[in-house]
């Protein structure tokens, strides 16, 4: 059974998109209607801008968001998907690419989101770091000995086995790692990001956010879409519009999300978008699935 995933934050690059942009015009159609609805040329950007350019935070996540989707409405009559997910912001992309979501919903969800996360960022110094080599269970005990009110530190990306990122204020981030390595962690890594995603310090954006998805119609996708908040495959609407006003402030549960899809006959895992993260950390969680990039 063929799986579709799609990346987060993180995986964007200057040119993105362009081959796509000159040489298909369902693609170029799609890009530009993105431009109109963004108010700017995003595409400029994409194609021609500088890697501080890409990282602005209006920037990169629809960025992300319309390489991913429109590399798999290019496909045409090879996109086929029996499911599909998409870590952190790629959920979004996933419900796109499902018809869950229409483009242009899809797209105004992906930029309101941005810029609440900017904003609640802003609010307090706050980030995340990588924790390599250590049991999730171990971590979590960390995490949860440190955690108090007014220094916040949670699990926020269970990307795959030996591999999990904590959220959270910078001091408690800061004592987490010391703990972490203490512990026997190989490495524990303060990732260059502007705030605590998937924590609890992101319920101001998850308050902006949810009412923006109250007010978008969502349709009963036409496969399963493996929800980041419970790993667990989603088409009743009702249940993805709430799992994702939830994402913002829980784990992204991606390790879940791909056991179970293999749990449920996922063989193949192609993913769309920039970067190959995902195809690295599937070959992690499971060794004997295919997973390849669109190209």
């Amino acid at each position: 059974m063929k799986a579709f995933v799609f990346p987060g934050q993180g995986a964007q690059f200057v040119g993105m998109g362009k081959d796509l942009y000159d040489t298909n015009p369902l693609a170029k159609q799609l890009f530009e209607k993105a431009n109109d609805i963004l108010g700017y040329r995003i595409t400029d950007i994409m194609f021609e801008g500088t890697d501080e350019d890409l990282r602005q935070t209006k920037v990169t996540q629809p960025a992300v968001f319309l390489h991913s989707v429109i590399s798999a409405l290019c496909m045409g009559e090879d996109f086929k998907p029996n499911m599909t997910a998409g870590h952190s912001l790629g959920e979004f992309s996933a419900l796109v690419a499902a018809g869950a979501l229409s483009f242009e919903d899809g797209l105004k969800l992906v930029y309101a989101r941005a810029m609440a996360m900017q904003k609640a960022c802003e609010a307090a110094p706050s980030t995340m770091a990588a924790i390599v080599g250590l049991a999730d269970d171990k971590i979590e005990e960390i995490c949860a000995k440190v955690n108090k009110p007014g220094n916040v530190v949670v699990p926020a990306n269970y990307n795959c086995p030996g591999q999990l990122v904590i959220s959270g204020n910078v001091e408690a981030i800061n004592e987490a790692c010391a703990l972490m390595k203490e512990a026997g962690a190989k490495r524990a890594l303060p990732l260059k990001v502007g705030g605590a995603f998937h924590s609890p310090l992101m319920q101001p954006a998850k308050d902006e956010l949810q009412e923006a998805i109250e007010k978008t119609e969502i349709n009963t996708p036409k496969c399963p879409v493996y929800q980041n908040v419970d790993g667990k495959p989603h088409t009743e609407p009702a249940e993805i519009k709430e799992n994702l006003i939830a994402q913002l402030t829980s784990s992204v549960r991606w390790t879940q999300c791909v056991m179970n899809m293999i749990a449920d006959g996922a063989d193949d895992f192609t993913e769309c978008g920039p970067g190959k993260a995902l195809q690295g950390m599937i070959g992690r969680i499971d060794r004997n699935v295919n997973a390849h990039s669109i190209e």
